[in-house]
This record gives structure tokens, C-alpha cells and sequence, in this order.
């Protein structure tokens, strides 16, 4: 039986949320903060890109003024990281392979939210972008670590592809959420490739 759209959606982002957080508090663990920052970073990581789409939609007040919970689960995540991250091996390897699920969630979320706020299809993939990029940016700046975005390997190219992923399998109204899921892994198994096997776009500047 298929989810409800709404709830499959909801279920995706808050996922998206909790995982962008425990990111940003991996990333409060290397630079050795306190259990404060690690809710700070964390929060502002796992809110971060949501709250710029909502901006620039106009869906006002943002969604974790309008729903706590949102706040709720990203102070949670951050909690639970605070006490995990000294047991884990490699606190870098671990944030990279956070992010790299965080970003496949939100640029399908995004991309889904933007079609349902009346969007043309470009802008939908722009708010999937954008929703999928901003909470690491944040992160980066505030920890003073460099930007994941600058990375030669794919990065951009991936939430593209899971955002284009998405919109044309929804254009195909497929059964059973297919669309969210087939955009989720596109981008999610391009960033793993990128991860594993350094990939990367041909640049002329380098």
C-alpha cells in the first residue's frame, strides 16, 4: 500500500533533518565543542537549507516556527552525536557519508516541495538545490572547516541529478513514491561514487 504523499514527504525530510544535524555535530566534535555547540551546529545544519527555501518561497513562518518537531529532532540528533562521536574511528569519514545521505534526502524533499508550492519545474530544482546545500554550507562556515562544496569530487552534480531524477519520474507519475525514492538514490549513489572512487567533472581550470 502506497504512503500518503504528504506523509512519505514528511518521513523523507525529517530523516533528511536528523541526519544534516548529526553532520553538523560531527562537525562540532572536530573541532572539540562543547555538548552547546553540538546543538547549535547541529541544529543550524539540519535547519538550515529548509529554512532558505522557505524564505525564498514566501511559506511563512519557516517550517520549524510553524512545526517544533523539526527543532525537536535535529536538538536530539546533536545529543545523541555529542555522546557517540568519541567512539567513532574516523569522525571525517563518518560526517562525509552523513552529508552524502543528507544532501540525496533534501534535494528530492526540496524538489518535491517546490512543485507543490505551484513552482515551474526549474525552480522546483532549484529549491531542491538549495534546500540540499545550504545546512552544509552553514556548517562549514561556522565550524571554520572548508567547504564540502569546493570539493573537486561530485557534489553539486549529485543533488542535480537526484532533483532532475525525481521531477521526471514524477512527471511520469509512477506508483508507490518512486519518484522520491528513485531521486534519493541517484543522488545518493553518485556522491558514494564520488566518495569511494574520487569522481569527478572534467575542468578546464585545473
Amino acid at each position: 500500500m502506497a504512503f500518503d504523499i504528504t506523509a512519505a514527504v514528511n518521513i523523507m525530510g525529517l530523516s533528511a533533518v536528523a541526519v544534516f544535524a548529526i553532520s553538523g555535530a560531527l562537525d562540532a566534535a572536530r573541532q572539540k565543542m562543547d555538548i552547546l555547540g553540538f546543538l547549535l551546529i547541529g541544529t543550524v545544519t539540519g535547519l538550515g537549507g529548509g529554512t532558505v527555501r522557505d524564505l525564498l518561497l514566501g511559506k511563512l513562518p519557516v517550517l520549524w516556527i510553524r512545526e517544533p518537531v523539526w527543532i525537536i529532532v535535529c536538538l536530539t540528533a546533536s545529543a545523541i552525536t555529542y555522546f557517540i562521536a568519541p567512539k567513532l574511528a574516523s569522525r571525517t569519514r563518518a560526517l562525509l557519508w552523513m552529508d552524502a545521505v543528507g544532501i540525496a534526502l533534501f534535494a528530492v524533499v526540496g524538489t518535491e516541495i517546490g512543485l507543490k508550492f505551484g513552482t515551474s519545474p526549474l525552480i522546483a530544482v532549484c529549491m531542491g538545490v538549495m534546500t540540499a546545500s545550504f545546512g552544509g554550507i552553514a556548517r562549514d562556515l561556522l565550524c571554520g572547516s572548508n567547504l564540502t562544496l569546493m570539493n573537486e569530487e561530485l557534489y553539486i552534480t549529485t543533488m542535480l541529478a537526484g532533483s532532475v531524477t525525481y521531477l521526471t519520474l514524477n512527471w511520469l507519475q509512477l506508483p508507490n513514491n518512486y519518484d522520491l525514492i528513485g531521486g534519493f538514490l541517484v543522488a545518493f549513489i553518485l556522491r558514494a561514487l564520488a566518495i569511494m572512487f574520487k569522481v569527478k567533472l572534467p575542468n578546464i581550470y585545473r
